[in-house]
Parts: structure tokens; C-alpha cells; sequence
């Protein structure tokens, strides 16, 4: 049986194709701690290839300075505008590659089913994430909503993994 608590660090990622959000915690003994956050702005001027390669390096960086154990990615939704949508896939490509080639595990959610993880309600507002984030995570300010998505989707994993801890601690039993 294996008693040890495990310790490992998430990043969440709220990708897009001109701003993507990261947001990074790390889970210890049970505790969720915040360990950083913030945005890439792509260059708007890059057409959308440049911007994807922008990604992909800025990407790498963050991997590259915080070495996340897992990588949590908003699923891709079909929205009004397919062509968003689109974008939306090749931005999430780039960073799932990049998470990957940097030794991440990558696990996807739904944004309304980690909403409903973090807030209790699957349709709250993007504001009403970043309180309850603010809250939980003991810290002042979240300078953009595209950070507060990526550290929910962060907090979302960590309580997945929480919850998959104690099934296999009873079914051990």
C-alpha cells in the first residue's frame, strides 16, 4: 500500500490564438498552492502562422521554467464562428505539442464542467471564477480573465486527481 503523499505540479492553459492564459499550482499533502500565472500576448501583426510559432516558443518557455508535471487543456467547444473554432484547435495543438514535448501529461476538460468544479455552478461568469480563485488560492489580484481560466482548469485537475487519490486509497483497502 502506498501511503506517501504525492506531490506534483499543474498548469492550465485557456488557449487562443492571439492570447493564451497559464496558470500554474502545485499540489502537496493535499493543499493546492498557487505558484504563478499569466498571459502570451501573440503579435497581432504576425498573421496567424507567426502567431502560432510565437506560441509555440513562448510555450516552450513556460514548460521549460516551471516543468509541470501534468498540463490541464480547455477542451475545444463548437461555438457560432467555425473558423474560431479552428484557431482555437491549432492553438491548442501548439501547446498540447509543446507540453508533451516537455515531458507533461496532458488531460483535457470541458470549461462548464471545471466552472461547475470550481464555482459550483457550470455557468458562471468568468468574474465569478476569478473570486472564487482569488479566494481559494489565498492571492490578491489575477490580472487577466485568460490567467483566472488557466488557473481553474489547473485547480479543476488538481481536485480530479485529489478524488482518484482516495478511490484508490479504498479500493487498496
Amino acid at each position: 500500500m502506498n501511503s506517501k503523499p504525492q506531490s506534483f505540479t499543474i498548469l492550465g492553459v485557456d488557449p487562443g490564438s492571439r492570447i493564451t492564459g497559464f496558470g500554474l499550482v502545485r499540489v502537496s499533502q493535499g493543499q493546492i498552492v498557487h505558484v504563478s500565472h499569466g498571459v502570451i500576448v501573440m503579435d497581432a501583426g504576425g498573421g496567424f502562422s507567426g502567431r502560432m510559432l510565437e506560441l509555440g516558443s513562448a510555450f516552450a518557455e513556460v514548460i521549460g521554467k516551471y516543468r509541470p508535471d501534468h498540463v490541464a487543456i480547455e477542451k475545444i467547444f463548437l461555438g457560432k464562428n467555425a473558423d474560431s473554432a479552428f484557431k482555437l484547435g491549432h492553438a491548442r495543438g501548439v501547446v498540447m505539442y509543446e507540453a508533451l514535448r516537455g515531458g507533461a501529461q496532458v488531460f483535457e476538460y470541458a470549461t462548464r464542467l471545471v466552472k461547475k468544479g470550481v464555482t459550483g455552478d457550470g455557468g458562471a461568469s468568468k468574474e465569478q471564477v476569478q473570486a472564487v480563485l482569488k479566494a481559494l488560492l489565498r492571492i490578491d489580484k489575477i490580472n487577466r480573465l485568460d490567467a483566472s481560466d488557466a488557473l481553474a482548469m489547473a485547480c479543476h485537475h488538481a481536485y480530479e486527481m485529489q478524488k482518484k487519490a482516495v478511490v484508490g486509497r479504498a479500493i487498496e483497502l
